[in-house]
């Protein structure tokens, strides 16, 4: 029997042939955190008494989620992170540089390799071909320590997608659609593949926004075969020779295949307090909006800036609502400004923010009050999740965000 993408990239990595369900110990290529796990990976990796990192110049440190610090404390954990990258040779993504899921398909991670990071969503980097993995702290002081983790094969379900989207559809709602028909806990520990002529014309853009969301649905990894776009955006960072050709065997065995077709997704947003409560746009037009949050991890990259200035040009957001945009890392914002998109941005009326994770993670810029409403982009609704529970956060497309601000309540025209 053939293997899946999962089984195929961990298979090179244990030294062996595995199947979904074996355990197995495996080499890491890369490792990450960011300063709310990194502390704990510090005191963790301390403990175990090894003087130095198994691979430096591949084990990142970001300081990415309360960038810069609002508070003492925080910034108090941004040191122990400064101060462990000066001690072991760690890299350090200082803050300004951006989100950590974005500087590492940026900078870090490359097909066929294994990350593995102390965040839930660093599954975006399996974009690229990579199995990206998200784990707890303990586990990435291990990694970092001795270049193996320990793991459990996953199981694959194949997701194909075929035919084209309607004009403002993106990959944002096809993902929403998708955790809206199988739950948030419809893949738990799976993974997801993500196949057909609809994933083969999307943007790498597009693609990082599937992989990001695929923990949204309780998926391990989100993969995508590396071909001509990954080789192109590698390129395009300076890596192309990083590039190998990644696909699963023709005879792989999946657990399950979900087949969509792109004409069939609407616009698509998901409604407070679950990602998997989704709606279409038609439905939601009675929702007013207190404000509008623009970036983060899931779309904070430059081709979904490039889709809100190209709406926003020449126009002022609604009154009483505040929009925030966000890039997600340092060089998405100095693309932004060449092309002039921060200028239409501000004449907008609309907020800039410094790259990082800004309002997402509800620790600083942009936290709610009680009873508002927040329109987002970003990949998660938990009550509380922007620093408030007594907030609503609705998750949509960038093209759902700009035209919402522009009206006052969810709109998609």
């Amino acid at each position: 029997m053939g293997m899946t993408l999962a089984e195929k990239i961990i298979s090179g990595h244990a030294g062996h042939t595995v199947k979904a369900g074996e355990l197995v110990i495996a080499d890491v290529d890369v490792t990450a955190v960011q300063d709310g796990t990194g502390p704990l990976m510090v005191q963790e990796f301390k403990k175990l008494g090894i003087p130095r990192l198994k691979n430096p110049e591949r084990s990142i440190l970001f300081i990415d989620h309360a960038a810069p610090s609002p508070r003492k404390e925080l910034s108090n954990t941004h040191t122990v992170l400064r101060e462990f990258s000066k001690e072991y040779g760690a890299v350090l993504s200082d803050v300004g540089a951006g989100v950590c899921h974005q500087r590492l398909v940026e900078t870090f991670v490359n097909p066929g390799e294994i990350l593995v990071g102390a965040d839930s969503h660093t599954c975006t980097s399996g974009a690229l071909g990579a199995f990206a993995t998200g784990m707890g702290s303990t586990d990435i002081a291990v990694a970092m320590a001795l270049g193996k983790t320990w793991l459990k094969v996953p199981a694959t379900f194949k997701i194909e997608v075929t035919g084209k989207f309607k004009p403002g559809i993106c990959s944002k709602d096809l993902m929403l659609h998708l955790i809206g028909m199988i739950g948030a806990d419809g893949a738990t520990y799976k993974a997801l593949e993500f196949c057909g002529d609809t994933i083969e014309n999307m943007t790498m853009s597009e693609r990082f926004t599937l992989a990001n969301m695929a923990v949204e649905a309780g998926a391990k990894a989100g993969l995508f075969c590396s071909d001509d776009k990954t080789r192109a955006y590698l390129k395009s960072r300076g890596r192309e020779d990083k590039f190998r050709a990644m696909s699963p065997d023709s005879d792989a065995v999946y657990e399950r295949i979900i087949k969509i077709n792109a004409e069939d997704i609407e616009h698509t947003v998901s409604c407070p307090h679950t990602v998997d409560n989704t709606k279409p746009v038609r439905e939601l037009k009675d929702v007013k909006v207190d404000q509008v949050f623009v970036g983060t991890c899931t779309n904070g990259r430059i081709e979904d800036l490039r889709i809100v200035a190209e709406i926003l040009k020449g126009r002022k957001i609604h009154e009483g609502v505040r929009m925030l945009i966000c890039p997600a890392s340092k060089d998405v914002y100095l693309q932004a400004l060449d092309e002039g998109l921060i200028k239409i941005f501000v004449e907008a009326n609309a907020t800039v923010l410094p790259p990082g994770c800004g309002p997402c993670v509800g620790v600083h810029a942009g936290t709610l009050a009680d009873g508002e409403v927040c329109l987002a982009t970003q990949n998660r609704n938990f009550q509380g999740r922007m620093g408030n529970v007594n907030g609503f956060i609705y998750l949509a497309s960038p093209y759902i965000a700009a035209y919402t601000a522009l009206r006052g309540c969810i709109s998609a025209e």
